[in-house]
Formats: C-alpha cells, structure tokens, sequence
C-alpha cells in the first residue's frame, strides 16, 4: 500500500531513523508546549542542481562519459519522484494554508522501478547525444544492494489534493526530460562538483591563515 499521514513508521537504516525521529520530536513540541507545526513529507525530488551522488544526476554524468551504471539488486526497487519546484511549492502552500499539527505528504503521483527509469533515461540520452538506439542501456552494471534500503517509496498525497488543492504542476517524463536538459547544458557546473574542484571554494573562503 501507499505511505499516508497515519502510517505508523518503520525505519530500517540510521539514515531514516533520523528523519523519523525529527518528525516524533516536532509532534511532541505540538502537544507538549502547543508549539504552532505543520510537517511535509515528500517522495525522491529530482531537478536542476542536485548534487550528483543522486540517482537521476549520477546517471546523467555516468551516461555522457559512458561510464557504468550501477543498479542496486536486480533493478526492481520502486521510488516516487516529485519535480524540486513542485515539492518548494507544496512546502509553501502548507505552511500559509495547511492545519496547525497536521501532517501533508508531497508526492508527483507516479512510481518507477529503478531499472525501467534508468533504461528511460539511457534512450532519452541516447537520442539527446545522438548515440545508437540502446548504447547506453549497455553500461547497466548491477551491484549488491545497500544495507536496510527500502524496496519501495509510495506516496499518498491525496490529502493535500482534498484539503488544500494542490497538485503537482508536471508530469515526470516531462520534468526528467527538462532535468536531463539542465545537466546536458550546464556540464562545466557537473564537472567541478564530480571533480571535486568547488572545494577549492571553501578552502578559499574558509581555511585562509
């Protein structure tokens, strides 16, 4: 089934344990001290200017410089995507119009298996590079899958549809074509974050004697 806003949670790795327990703390604030909260909960975001150790911009730069493509297990772990600009969207209208302590889920009202998302993303790159229908597909590796990680993210935003109105704004072919774009146009931005050269910034910036 779906993840709505009474699922009880069931974190199985540090990594969502902590963002659970942000959640429990927040409500506890509400109930305890009447502290004024609303919480989002959203699916996977993808877009524009997303550090590339993310799936969707790892696969782009791993698909230009024909490098592998690794694919945790056999390829069947479910993830539900929401457009970056949708989810600051939502995020907005719940906190002007959402109900104090109340909890909203932000979804794009789709599911994609890892292995058909990434075979999409290798035919749309194969004709935006104008390579040979199907090179791509050819760098799938599989790999051992992660330690705890969820087989599937479902998302039931039908609250925040029936409560406040909202929806996203674009349809996730749509948003991944227009995301691929971005990174196809902005390599030099992709290369200085893969190559580490934005940390000369910092060091620049922060670490002067």
């Amino acid at each position: 089934g779906y993840f709505t806003e009474t699922t009880s949670y069931d974190p199985r790795s540090p990594y969502s344990s902590s963002k659970a327990s942000s959640d429990h703390l927040v409500r506890a604030y509400y109930h305890t001290y009447d502290l004024p909260i609303v919480i989002s909960n959203c699916s996977n975001n993808y877009g524009a200017n997303q550090f590339p150790e993310k799936l969707i911009p790892l696969f782009i730069n791993n698909i230009t410089n024909k490098k592998p493509l690794p694919v945790y297990g056999a390829g069947d772990n479910v993830s539900e995507w929401t457009w970056w600009i949708d989810h600051a969207d939502a995020i907005n209208v719940i906190f002007n119009n959402g109900k104090l302590g109340e909890t909203y889920n932000i979804g794009g009202n789709n599911e994609w298996k890892n292995l058909d998302l990434i075979k999409e993303m290798c035919r749309i790159m194969d004709e935006k590079l104008n390579r040979p229908a199907g090179d791509s597909e050819k760098l799938i590796t599989y790999v051992k899958d992660r330690s705890g990680h969820d087989k599937r993210y479902a998302i039931d935003a039908s609250k925040l549809k029936n409560e406040i109105g909202w929806e996203p704004s674009i349809e996730f072919e749509q948003g991944l074509e227009i995301t691929i774009d971005w990174y196809l146009k902005n390599e030099t931005w992709l290369n200085n974050i893969t190559s580490g050269e934005y940390k000369k910034y910092y060091d620049n910036q922060y670490n002067k004697r």
